[in-house]
């Protein structure tokens, strides 16, 4: 965004006219008046000394152009720079015609004294600037001012930022916070029991915004033809290292110098032949780095050009530069050294890291043949394979790093173990006729599986059947879920039957809370004694 300058004797009236509106509010005093009225005189006269520099500097373009190889390629900027000075005239011209007005309620000039006959009248400056309809001539001035940065935007180079001409009281960073003029608009905070001495400086204040405003304007068309001299304004150190990252024991190379940059122009930059956005004189180069090529050491050697055009006092020139650098090969490891087998359906987590990267490590998974889900923390990833094979992806920073696949192992079944009255029943030693109670049928999952995924190792048995046998012969049956009394059975029990037990369904519940049904058969046949 371009800046506004502002000439020390600018700013040194600028901070006048706040100090005496500040006063105004207090106290409305012969001597305060007189100082309104030698600021108003102080504006003129800076106002008059922009208006011949503004003409000095179209002409300055003009004959400028005629010194170019190609006149006509400049033509736009000349038209430009004639339309800035018609429309800042005409709107300069204007006001004058208002302070007219506002001298005239103050009963003109003295000739005697050469002041104002009547620098306190404030009712009338009310009628003609506000009004009882607020139809006064501050009203009519808002749409000029309005129109007149729209206008002056469209000349000016793309970023360039105009403030208000006339902003209300809670815009204006002086009034915003004061409860009693936040709430007026630009007409009654400017001229709202304003006498007239005061209201002549508030419009010559305005005419030297305007003045300021072209000035910009005019300035950033001279330095399109070089009718300016370049001041490079902006002096800052400057390090140029041969490399940011070294090796411990390695030599440290750099260069230190003076750079600067000029606020009075901004220069056109590109890359590569791309324009490059360019703030505060610096060109902004950023892009992604892209590999292939790679050397024994994992190095592509790369090679970019950079731009600078800018219009000289002898014409236009563009330094060009081709900078070198190198990419290095990205490389991650598994944490868990070696590729393992994952689990079919199960949340097979995993850790992938690149000291490399460093701070740039930001990796994304996506997966051929299963899931992939990111994990909280950076290089984690939960990978959920759906066939025989799982391929998992990894990227950083939008770019493939590479492909890693994985053998995928079924789950493996689980040991399924019978209690009765809390004890493992033995099918050799059997169980006491009327002292068994209870039945307790466990899936108990392989030990490797549970170590690795403990999420996914939760089995439970949840039919069994059980037979009370007299020989050949059923006395009785029922089916528990799983575990649950038998007293029913052992009622009829003898020494010398047994029990027949089966095993019929084992259910699995998964890391997302999903159920599955796995396909179990075992029989076991317990004697009683």
């Amino acid at each position: 965004m371009a800046s506004l300058k502002e000439t020390p004797r600018q700013k040194m009236i600028g901070m006048m006219y706040l100090v005496l509106t500040a006063l105004l509010a207090l106290q409305v005093s012969d001597a305060l008046l007189q100082k309104f009225a030698l600021l108003n005189n102080s504006l003129e006269v800076a106002n008059e000394s922009s208006l011949k520099k503004s003409k000095g500097m179209v002409q300055g373009i003009e004959e400028r152009i005629k010194d170019l190889p190609n006149p006509a390629a400049y033509v736009d900027v000349l038209r430009k720079a004639n339309e800035v000075r018609k429309i800042t005239d005409a709107l300069v011209a204007h006001i004058e015609n208002v302070k007219g007005k506002v001298l005239e309620a103050g009963g003109g000039i003295d000739p005697q004294t050469g002041n104002i006959k009547n620098p306190k009248e404030e009712e009338k400056i009310y009628e003609i600037m506000v009004g009882g309809s607020k139809q006064g001539e501050a009203y009519k001035l808002i749409p000029l001012f309005d129109k007149y940065v729209k206008d002056l935007s469209l000349a000016a180079d793309p970023g360039t930022k105009f403030p208000s001409l006339s902003p209300d009281g809670k815009d204006d960073p002086l009034t915003s916070k004061d409860p009693n003029n936040a709430n007026k608009d630009f007409a009654e905070l400017n001229f709202q029991t304003t006498p007239v001495a005061a209201a002549l400086a508030t419009l010559s204040q305005k005419q030297s915004e305007i003045r300021r405003y072209e000035a910009e304007v005019l300035n950033q068309l001279a330095g399109k033809v070089g009718a300016k001299e370049i001041k490079f304004d902006k002096v800052f150190a400057q390090v140029s290292a041969n490399a940011n990252t070294v090796v411990a024991g390695m030599e440290y190379q750099a260069e230190v110098f003076i750079g600067a940059t000029s606020s009075g122009f901004t220069p056109r930059m590109s890359l590569n032949g791309a324009s490059l956005q360019v703030l505060d004189g610096r060109g902004q180069i950023k892009f992604k780095t892209s590999g292939g090529g790679y050397d024994a050491n994992g190095l592509s050697k790369k090679t970019y050009t950079a731009s600078v055009s800018y219009m000289s006092p002898d014409g236009p020139k563009t330094e060009t530069i081709t900078k070198e650098y190198f990419v290095l090969k990205p490389t991650y490891n598994i944490e868990t050294g070696t590729l393992p087998a994952l689990y079919l359906g199960c949340a097979n987590r995993l850790s992938v890291a690149s000291s490399g990267l460093g701070a740039l490590w930001n990796p994304t998974f996506t997966a051929d043949g299963g899931e992939a889900i990111a994990g909280a923390n950076k290089g984690k990833v939960t990978v959920v394979p759906s066939s025989a094979t799982v391929t998992l992806n990894v990227n950083n920073g939008g770019t493939l790093l590479g492909k890693e696949t994985f053998r995928v192992r079924r789950v493996p079944r689980p040991d399924v173990k019978v209690f009765g009255n809390g004890s493992e029943l033995d099918e050799k030693r059997g169980a006491v006729a009327t002292g068994l109670r209870s039945i307790d049928a466990r899936a108990i999952a392989e030990e490797s599986f549970k170590t690795t995924n403990p999420e996914d190792a939760n089995f439970r048995v949840t039919q069994v059947y059980i037979a009370l046998a007299r020989g050949q012969r059923k006395v009785d049956d029922m089916t528990l879920p799983g575990s649950g009394s038998i007293t029913k059975l052992a009622q009829q029990a003898q020494a010398g039957d047994r029990y027949y037990i089966e095993i019929k369904e084992v259910q699995r519940k998964n890391f997302k809370g999903a159920v599955e049904t796995i396909p179990f058969n075992m029989v076991k046949n317990i004697p009683l004694n």
